[in-house]
């Protein structure tokens, strides 16, 4: 880096605050973007966009105008052609373009692991309409799992046990879908022990992976993850393995959110984020280098530790129960007072069940840290003024 390498960040939620963090710490100028004004990551980037990323023509207006040296997609919604379009013109999207492209839909990344790369996956089927969601379901077996292939943080997802739910299952898929695919998956529920996000880093010196995360959801969206997770040797080498295959086919440097279930031995892949993952927040205080650093590390091709290690740690999420735009936050002390630390994210409005905030903390062992986050995410009430 001879120059200050100038960051276009599409998506300044959350995750895209702690990445700004992380990147300004390494010199980089950011360029925060979003559909909406004072999102949390914008609040500390150099310069800001508003605009839907899902309209191509602003989005590459505004590649234009700033001429960026890295494109850093933060959510699954942008115009991904558009991002293919830019690439070809010489720019760097990270991780890359087709990563981006194939990740936004459920679909693409499914196909690319289960029938070109030959990973071990669930059942599957897709579906257009209701009369196929019940001809996919067939094919699976009940219970099923129907979700968009589109979406974000797992909306619009559910569990159906018997015929009679498939067409609510249906309906709510829709009702949250994001773009302008009206498609769903329709996949075999996996009885698994547990499920995990193994953070991988793919950089100029190789591949690095974090110890496992353990997460625990509820309506299709994380509630709490803790690091590491009990696995065996042969179950961590098979995911390291499935990991590092579909990572290398994808390209580019940076990090990926690589979810898995595991019963016992076996190892299935469920989904890909080619960015820093929303239970990776538990790095926040597990790791020396958080999934941000990490991230920020790889796309600016500096070095990252061939072997990543945590401490026991654990993060529960701070959700709001309304629609409200004047917010306050209460219980903060009270909360921290066993050791736990608390991010408040500062979004500028809430809804039911937004994430606005997470607890994290450290402890002996992940038990005793899931419990101290779990206590302290409690004590934090939000206040709403309107």
């Amino acid at each position: 880096m001879s120059h200050t390498a100038k960051i276009f960040l599409l998506g300044s939620g959350e995750l895209g605050r702690e990445f700004v963090i992380s990147a300004k710490r390494l010199g980089a100028y950011v360029v925060a973007c979003d559909s909406y004004d004072d999102a949390p990551a914008m609040q500390l980037a150099d310069a800001r966009e508003v605009f839907s990323m899902l309209d191509g023509e602003a989005l590459r207006a505004a590649v234009e105008r700033h001429d960026p040296d890295y494109i850093v997609p933060e959510i699954e919604a942008i115009r991904t052609s558009v991002l293919v379009e830019l690439e070809e013109e010489g720019r760097t999207v990270v991780p890359s373009a087709r990563a981006a492209q194939l990740t936004m839909n459920r679909d693409a990344i499914r196909d690319l692991a289960a029938s070109e790369l030959g990973l071990v996956t669930s059942k599957y089927r897709y579906a257009k309409n209701l009369e196929e969601v019940q001809a996919a379901a067939q094919h699976t077996g009940l219970p099923c799992v129907v979700k968009p292939v589109m979406s974000s943080s797992g909306k619009g997802q559910s569990t159906v046990r018997d015929d009679a739910g498939l067409e609510e299952a249906w309906a709510y898929a829709c009702a949250n879908m994001r773009g302008d695919r009206q498609r769903v998956i329709v996949e075999q529920f996996v009885d698994f022990d547990y499920e995990i996000t193994l953070l991988t880093v793919r950089h100029k010196d190789g591949i690095s992976f974090c110890p496992p995360i353990g997460h625990r959801q509820e309506r299709g969206d994380y509630q709490e993850s803790w690091q590491p997770t009990p696995m065996t040797d042969a179950a961590i080498a098979k995911a390291q393995e499935m990991a590092r295959t579909v990572v290398d086919d994808l390209g580019g440097y940076g990090l990926f959110g690589v979810e898995f279930f595991v019963k016992g031995e076996d190892v299935i892949f469920s989904e890909l984020s080619p960015r820093p993952h929303d239970t990776g927040m538990v790095t926040l205080v597990s790791q020396n280098l958080t999934e941000f650093d990490l991230h920020a590390r790889a796309v600016l091709g500096l070095p990252v530790p061939p072997v990543l290690r945590a401490r026991p740690a654990a993060s529960a999420v701070i959700l709001a129960e309304r629609d409200s735009a004047a917010l306050g936050y209460e219980g903060l002390a009270e909360a921290m007072g066993e050791g736990a630390d608390i991010r408040i994210f500062a979004k500028p409005t809430s809804r039911p069940y937004r994430r606005m905030g997470v607890a994290l903390a450290t402890a002996g062992d992940t038990d005793e840290a899931r419990r101290l986050a779990r206590d302290a995410a409690h004590k934090v009430r939000i206040t709403y003024g309107d």
